[in-house]
């Protein structure tokens, strides 16, 4: 599984966060790696340098073997916050993914 980390340029600590951005998303999406291709991880701050509560946003795409790619968005107020919650709803979102598809594969076989 392949991770790719892009910020803005007011996101400050861009290498630090990456591998801690990285290990974020490794764990979280762990048992599925095999079925992963790549996670695109984008970081901004929605209010540039004027600061405020929830500015940082994360959006995280996934591309899952044979299918389109999807994407998660998350609004906080720190760069971890932002990247825990979008790791956790990457997980769900792949869940379910996956869930459907060997769900109605095993309806096919029927």
């Amino acid at each position: 599984m392949q991770i790719e980390v892009s910020t803005d340029s007011s996101i400050e600590g861009r290498e630090q966060f990456k591998a801690h951005i990285e290990g974020v998303v490794e764990a979280a999406l762990e048992r599925f790696s095999k079925r992963i291709t790549r996670v695109e991880v984008h970081l901004s701050d929605v209010n540039g340098h004027k600061g405020g509560h929830d500015d940082t946003r994360c959006v995280m795409e996934v591309r899952l073997e044979g299918r389109p790619p999807v994407a998660v968005t998350s609004q906080a107020a720190s760069v971890d916050l932002a990247v825990t919650d979008a790791a956790g709803k990457l997980k769900r979102l792949v869940e379910s993914t996956l869930g459907r598809a060997s769900s109605l594969a095993g309806h096919r076989d029927h």
